[in-house]
């Protein structure tokens, strides 16, 4: 059977809204294409992801995600593994179909792609060794067919790398605009103790008046008014938060279309008291206001 002649993407008529509204997405589709990768990009939407789950149980399964209690969007990977009892699909599918929001998401590639991929990663394909991976492509293709029929929403994966198929995903299954947002952690802390290990993006803010060596800031942090008002009052701190917010509010739509679902951020001073406190603070009030969702940490601020 041939492919749809659309690119890379085929809508069905019921999938026509740039965002689908949905409940269940079950993907499926040739091995090699990634199903992974977009079980994976589903999961950082928030979706309970299973890969594999046995065709008897999609139903129970459903049901289960969509109980008014538990309800959450869900998705599932069902494929060749599945052996005979992958003829049951079809009506189970459209059994669903009728009270759940569902859709089948079919990913598929060219045989010389497939191929390719199965020679990259040095893995069997599924069917078995028994034959050549050409022959295994077609004749999975084959059982498939009566499937990728059935489909809401075909892609095919031959010319997407693994951040275009999370990019995709994103665009069309995403519930708003909140659901671009990354989780956003902007922590505080001090050299002496070391950095922070989960750190993505470390500022050294040494470079700012130290107020430790002021008697009555000593025992104080960053966050009390009369330690605020006296970093402050440099012009190289607002300066430096100004350009700063600038960089990470630019920074932050790239990281989300590359596909990251979070970001730690961390600013140090020498003891993580004070300097570093307020900056951090003061990036997490910019960052929040700029509509992300962010939270603070000061790992060393009561550390003596």
């Amino acid at each position: 059977m041939p492919k749809p002649n659309v690119g890379h993407v085929k809508l069905g008529v019921e999938a026509q809204p740039h965002h689908i509204p949905v409940d269940l997405v079950i993907i499926t589709g040739t091995s090699g294409s990634g199903k992974l990768t977009a079980l994976k990009a589903f999961e950082d939407l928030g979706f309970y992801c299973v890969d594999n789950l046995p065709i008897a149980l999609v139903p129970m399964f459903a049901d289960l995600t969509h109980d008014a209690k538990t309800r959450k969007q869900a998705a599932l990977i069902i494929d060749i593994r599945e052996g005979e009892a992958l003829k049951q699909f079809p009506r189970i599918y459209g059994e669903l179909k009728k009270r759940l929001k569902s859709t089948l998401l079919f990913l598929d590639a060219d045989d010389d792609v497939l191929q390719r991929r199965f020679s990259e990663t040095r893995r069997p394909h599924p069917l078995g060794a028994d034959s050549t991976v050409l022959s295994s492509i077609q004749d999975e293709r084959e059982q498939l067919a009566e499937i990728r029929a059935l489909s809401d929403l075909y892609v095919d994966t031959s010319k997407l790398n693994v951040h275009d198929l999370r990019r995709l995903i994103n665009e069309k299954f995403e519930r708003s605009e909140e659901a671009e947002k990354i989780a956003v952690y902007v922590n505080s802390f001090g050299f002496r103790y070391g950095v922070p290990a989960d750190s993505d993006l470390v500022f050294d803010v040494r470079f700012l008046p130290n107020p430790n060596y002021i008697p009555e800031f000593k025992d104080l942090t960053g966050r009390h008014p009369n330690v605020a008002r006296y970093i402050r009052s440099f012009p190289q701190t607002t300066e430096f938060i100004n350009r700063i917010s600038e960089l990470l509010i630019y920074l932050l739509p790239h990281y989300i279309r590359e596909g990251k679902s979070y970001l730690t951020i961390s600013f140090g001073c020498t003891g993580g008291h004070h300097r570093s406190v307020l900056i951090a603070h003061e990036i997490y009030k910019r960052l929040k206001k700029a509509g992300f969702a962010v939270k603070e940490r000061h790992r060393d601020a009561t550390r003596h």
